[in-house]
């Protein structure tokens, strides 16, 4: 039986919102995208949505998600569900991308959007969502005068401790029972803030009726309030897919791009949490749409160049428009183009 493979123009692995955005944008330039996502990460995990102006807060991150995949959808783009294994980089500088589902894709352009995963402390823990949080720029507004933890042992944990002293005046950071690793400049520094070192393991956990951590006890016997607060160990950058097309990472494991989401290998972008710059939705919505006017540049049909007119000749109304027939069809069912 005879594989079949399909063909696009541009690729989108990872369906957060960098990934999506990148495909709306390449989908309404006019370039046939498939958009290929196993579903989860660290936006699915949101309760709220914070920081997104025009989204609400009690818009979940599914739901956001959701949307805005049925609108990358609605413009024509396909949007698959699976699990990309694997892109090899062909003759004429097209990728075949193969999946988890036994799919078989060829494109031009390749974006690659998935992410990073937080490394997560050991248990007992609150909820996600609850009193556990992951991102200090989205949810730090929620702690204002309320108590604070922070975990963690290296000279991020220590440093996001102290930024939290410009919400609130209760401030502890957790070192369950490990050294710690900041340096003597930062430990210097942690001294002259008002925030306490608790040494002890904890050894569980108390939660309201609403779901939301009220305190831990610890080892010590002791048991402390708080609201929330935020791990810090790290990240697992989903960098596989970048690693094997021979992408350049930065020391951080992130990807080494270009103002517009370039990579080191011609014909691949990479965008969102992936690449170096703040983990906010914002600002990978804005990654995804640099890249997918960069793509477009880089694919668009017209203008031709002189040497191009000069080699095939002038261009016919027969050779226009430069979409194909299902972006035209999609664009016609939300009125585009109708007299």
């Amino acid at each position: 039986m005879t594989e079949e493979v399909l063909e696009y123009e541009v690729a989108v692995v990872g369906g957060g919102p960098a990934g999506l955005t990148a495909a709306l944008y390449t989908t309404r330039l006019g370039h046939d995208t498939a958009l290929i996502d196993r579903g989860g990460g660290r936006a699915a995990m949101m309760l709220d949505t914070h920081n997104v102006i025009g989204v609400t807060e009690d818009v979940s991150g599914n739901e956001f998600l959701r949307t805005a995949r049925e609108q990358v959808s609605s413009y024509g783009a396909d949007v698959v569900s699976d699990y990309v294994t694997g892109i090899e980089r062909l003759d004429g500088d097209r990728f075949r991308l193969r999946t988890d589902g036994g799919g078989a894709y060829l494109a031009d352009r390749v974006v690659l959007a998935m992410g990073f995963s937080d490394a997560r402390p050991d248990p007992p823990l609150p909820r996600t969502g609850r009193g556990l949080h992951y991102c200090l720029h989205c949810d730090a507004y929620m702690f204002i005068d309320e108590p604070v933890y922070v975990m963690g042992h290296g000279d991020s944990a220590a440093y996001v401790a102290m930024i939290m002293l410009n919400f609130t005046d209760e401030v502890d950071l957790f070192l369950r029972g490990r050294d710690p690793e900041w340096s003597e400049e930062t430990d210097a520094l942690l001294r002259a803030h008002p925030i306490d070192v608790i040494d002890a393991e904890i050894t569980g956990t108390n939660r309201g009726e609403d779901g939301w951590l009220e305190s831990f006890e610890f080892e010590d016997g002791t048991v402390r309030e708080y609201r929330g607060g935020f791990p810090m160990y790290g990240s697992n950058y989903n960098a596989d897919l970048a690693e094997g097309l021979g992408c350049e990472r930065n020391d951080d494991g992130t990807v080494v791009v270009d103002d517009d989401g370039r990579t080191t290998v011609d014909g691949v972008f990479a965008v969102g949490d992936l690449t170096p710059g703040h983990n906010q939705i914002p600002v990978a919505m804005g990654e995804g749409a640099d890249a997918g006017i960069a793509i477009h540049t880089e694919l668009r049909e017209f203008p031709k160049s002189l040497s191009e007119i000069e080699a095939e000749g002038p261009i016919g109304t027969e050779d226009v428009p430069g979409v194909s027939t299902k972006l035209r069809e999609a664009a016609r069912a939300f009125g585009v183009g109708d007299d």
